[in-house]
């Protein structure tokens, strides 16, 4: 029964805020209850708190013992949700897939079907002696996707 209640409330706070999107919901057996958020532009700890009092004030700590978390996505944590990928266009990606293994590169676009990533590689010159860089693209399904994070870079 808690879990349903607890879901109410989190759809009704998401439905207020549609920046914001639920990434994963759980309720262990000792009720505590875990939150993972992610927003169009990010999460904020006001986003956070404005989740977190949107279910904690509704429930009767009298009624039911609980312990609420309310967390955003972390940087790197890993893509679960397609509307995460259009977020992250423009950013470096590493997408582990079932036929072509690793690949990592830019996000380029990410449609309802698919997501495209490009990078640049060296390659044998057609002609002649040395290398040349091109740059490469690879459009892969969602259902070809095994794993998928953002790779962050510290200059």
């Amino acid at each position: 029964m808690l879990k349903e209640t607890v879901q109410i409330l989190l759809n009704d706070a998401l439905q207020e805020r549609q920046d914001l999107f639920l990434v994963e919901f759980d309720i262990s057996s000792a009720n505590h209850i875990n939150v993972v958020l992610d927003g169009d532009q990010g999460v904020t700890v006001k986003d956070c708190v404005f989740i977190s009092r949107a279910i904690e004030h509704n429930l009767d700590r009298e009624a039911v013992d609980f312990s609420l978390e309310v967390a955003s996505a972390g940087a790197a944590s890993p893509i679960v949700m397609k509307r995460q990928y259009a977020k992250n266009i423009g950013k470096t990606l590493e997408v582990t897939t079932k036929n072509r293994g690793k690949i990592e590169g830019i996000l380029q676009s990410a449609t309802d079907n698919c997501i495209t990533i490009g990078w640049k590689a060296r390659e044998p010159k057609p002609v002649g002696k040395g290398k040349i860089t091109v740059e490469k693209t690879a459009d892969l399904d969602y259902n070809d996707i095994v794993a998928a994070k953002v790779k962050l870079k510290f200059n």
